[in-house]
């Protein structure tokens, strides 16, 4: 009995040498508030856009064949040269097609003088038919005859016309401006219509960017502009397009929408749209892949918090706010979109309030903190 007396002694000794030794360190930590950066909630004017993947479409793209046969005489351009519509590509060997157009021009000759020959004996038979001396059927011969000699003549006019055709053919000309692609033949080589293309040339300014947008977006962009389907292309309505670059810069010159599909797409969920742009700087290649944003006129006033101050958990996103007692609370929010390293607030906070953006990991809702203005803030 006496033992066990001493030893609750002796414990209740040695807890408080450990309360005392231990209580100063834990009230100065219970004292000090611990210290955290702040960023207020601000509201700035934003331009609502929508953002979507696009690819440069040539307006005009063409695979360049020889039409007639022949050997290839001259290549008149380098290859991947801006070109001209008219400008001389290559030129196929003339010879036999000049020698066929003189053929076609003898045999014209041959049969205007048949003609002429035709209309004489037709005018000596009516002659004679008149005076009594050669039966009708005479004249009805040389008036046949006639009539055949001049199908002749209209016959080998047409022939010239075929024949000049094709002598023009050996000429290859660009159809439009553009710039070529390389060459696929030599010169010396034999081509024809069945060979494969002798160049693709492409229009490269302007030129269209085609893309899809999807419902809620398409919805978006007319509730934003107060208008239409129909007015979305070619109208004081039509919003602007701006490209952004495979190197992410954006383009200094806004498209404008020039085609809108009538249907969405079952597959996708999209419509697809069509944006013209002058390309003055041919930035925008046929097939590049790149993206657009389409921008509303009127810009809307939204409230934006750092995306740093945002956390989530299972019941959503949430921000800790500090109260003006400098109390913690925790705040349930609904995001919109980020807009740089901000994020509009839809629903759950005011103007003006503060929330934490560093020293997150050291508080908890309901806690005193030493709240210091964040030199990260957003606006103002």
């Amino acid at each position: 009995m006496r033992l066990f007396q001493k030893s609750t002694a002796f414990g209740a000794a040695l807890g408080l040498v450990a309360a005392i030794m231990v209580s100063p360190v834990a009230a100065q930590e219970e004292a000090v508030a611990p210290k955290v950066s702040i960023a207020a909630a601000y509201t700035e004017e934003i331009t609502d856009e929508a953002v979507m993947i696009a690819k440069g479409e040539a307006i005009n793209e063409v695979d360049i064949v020889a039409r007639v046969s022949g050997f290839v005489e001259e290549i008149l351009v380098e290859d991947g040269a801006e070109v001209s519509e008219g400008d001389l590509l290559f030129r196929i060997e003339r010879d036999n097609y000049e020698a066929t157009l003189e053929a076609r021009r003898a045999d014209l000759g041959q049969a205007e003088a048949n003609l002429e020959l035709a209309r004489i004996e037709l005018s000596r038979k009516a002659k004679l038919l008149e005076r009594g001396s050669a039966p009708e059927a005479e004249r009805d011969i040389a008036r046949a005859n006639e009539l055949s000699a001049e199908a002749s003549v209209k016959s080998a006019k047409s022939a010239i016309r075929q024949a000049e055709l094709e002598l023009s053919y050996t000429e290859i000309r660009a159809p439009f401006d553009g710039r070529i692609g390389r060459a696929s033949v030599s010169v010396g080589e034999l081509v024809g219509p069945g060979t494969p293309p002798l160049v693709s040339l492409v229009r490269q300014s302007p030129i269209y960017v085609r893309f899809s947008m999807s419902e809620k977006q398409l919805t978006d962009v007319m509730e934003a502009l107060d208008t239409t389907m129909s007015e979305l292309t070619g109208s004081e309505k039509s919003p602007d397009v701006f490209a952004i670059l495979p190197n992410g810069s954006e383009l200094d010159e806004p498209g404008r929408i020039v085609f809108l599909d009538n249907r969405i797409s079952p597959t996708t969920g999209t419509i697809a749209l069509l944006a013209k742009f002058q390309n003055t700087r041919q930035l925008i290649l046929d097939g590049a892949f790149l993206h657009v944003r389409i921008t509303a006129l009127e810009p809307t006033l939204s409230l934006l918090v750092p995306q740093a101050s945002v956390q989530r958990d299972q019941r959503g996103d949430f921000v800790l706010v500090v109260n003006a007692q400098q109390m913690v609370e925790q705040r349930y929010i609904q995001t919109g979109k980020p807009i740089g390293t901000a994020i509009t607030v839809t629903e759950g906070l005011q103007e003006g309030e503060s929330v934490i953006v560093e020293g997150l990991q050291r508080v908890r809702p309901g806690v005193q903190v030493d709240a210091i203005l964040s030199g990260q803030q957003e606006g103002n």
